[in-house]
């Protein structure tokens, strides 16, 4: 799935020609989420026939919803490779702790979801019903002491906290959150899209339910979390994060960087002894900054040239599924999920004209 510079190159692409040059021209100097901030602030305070950067209050929204539908466009779990997300998928339907094994995510597409049911493993996302379904406050708030609420231990709690582009609002009545079957269409899902007013946007209902259970997930005592794929771009989620480590010094943060350590995170992990943070070449592990190397004999797949290779979702969902105790049906499942994918992958493609025959 593309990161936000990928999605910036891919929507630029799209856009029709004269769209184009007008999101380049706020693009300038700006990035993705910033240069939507700019279009939102224009659509907000431009009247009449008023113009900012060449364009009305009407060119800026509209700009503004065409480049949030290519988002959404690019994120379809068609031009995804699902073989990460299942191997991630069967580390879940093996994982048997303490606690039930809680997954949060800012991503809006649905891989997991997609990895999560090919699998058939049991999940909750705080959605309940089939057609329209309906956030259910009371269950995501439950605590182990709600013997009515609390969710059976067997499903994987699954949380979007920047929501999910098969989420829709509802507006008869009170506004709420719907969940669809499908990918939301002819109408904006309810989902955070870069903007620097999502931090205002992620107050509301049910956004701020699931971040309170990020919140009180990261404070049970002696937790360990994994973070992957995760920028540390979301000052409200840092946040929790370094609460949590400062409040539960026997709880335990790994986080795992693609590539350099970001400077905000690897201060706080320098005076935060229980913030382990590893890149591809160097790790700040108890407090202390270092360039680290494999010593062999080292896994193949975990030390790649010498570099830590964990900091790739890909080799992190690899390492944990093989790490994780095996299931005979769970192994039957991946195993023809990563076949069928895999001949996916190989088949011709075929051009509008072709047939099958």
């Amino acid at each position: 799935m593309p990161d936000v510079d990928g999605l910036e190159k891919l929507v630029l692409a799209d856009l029709r020609d004269a769209d184009a040059a007008a999101f380049q021209a706020q693009l300038a100097s700006r990035n993705l989420e910033e240069a939507l901030s700019r279009l939102r602030r224009i659509a907000a305070l431009v009247e009449g026939d008023d113009r900012v950067d060449g364009l009305s209050r009407n060119d800026a929204t509209a700009l503004d919803a065409e480049v949030c539908r290519l988002i959404v466009n690019h994120l379809g779990v068609e031009r995804a490779n699902l073989k990460p997300a299942l191997n991630f998928a069967a580390w879940t339907g093996r994982a048997s702790y303490h606690l039930p094994l809680e997954l949060f995510t800012v991503n809006y597409d649905l891989v997991l979801e997609t990895a999560l049911e090919a699998l058939r493993v049991p999940y909750f996302d705080g959605f309940v019903g089939s057609l329209r379904s309906r956030f259910h406050t009371d269950l995501v708030e439950s605590t182990r002491s709600d013997q009515e609420a609390w969710l059976p231990r067997f499903l994987v709690r699954l949380w979007k906290l920047h929501g999910s582009v098969n989420w829709e609002w509802e507006q008869t009545g009170i506004p709420e959150i719907v969940r669809l079957g499908t990918p939301v269409r002819g109408a904006s899902p309810a989902a955070i899209f870069p903007s620097d007013t999502k931090y205002q946007e992620s107050r509301r209902v049910p956004f701020m339910v699931l971040q309170d259970r990020f919140r009180r997930a990261l404070l049970e005592n002696e937790t360990l979390v994994l973070v992957t794929g995760y920028s540390w771009q979301d000052e409200h989620l840092n946040e929790l994060l370094f609460d949590s480590l400062r409040r539960r010094p026997r709880s335990e943060v790994i986080a795992f960087c693609y590539s350099e350590i970001p400077d905000e995170l690897a201060a706080h992990a320098a005076r935060t002894p229980n913030l382990q943070v590893t890149a591809p070449t160097e790790a700040v592990l108890s407090g202390v900054r270092r360039d680290w190397k494999a010593e062999r004999p080292a896994p193949d797949d975990v030390w790649i040239s010498d570099r830590f290779a964990l900091g790739d979702f890909a080799a992190l969902a690899t390492f944990l599924a093989r790490s994780s105790p095996v299931d005979g049906e769970l192994e039957r499942r991946l195993d023809g999920a990563l076949r069928a994918l895999l001949a996916d992958q190989s088949a011709p493609e075929t051009g509008p004209g072709d047939t099958n025959e």
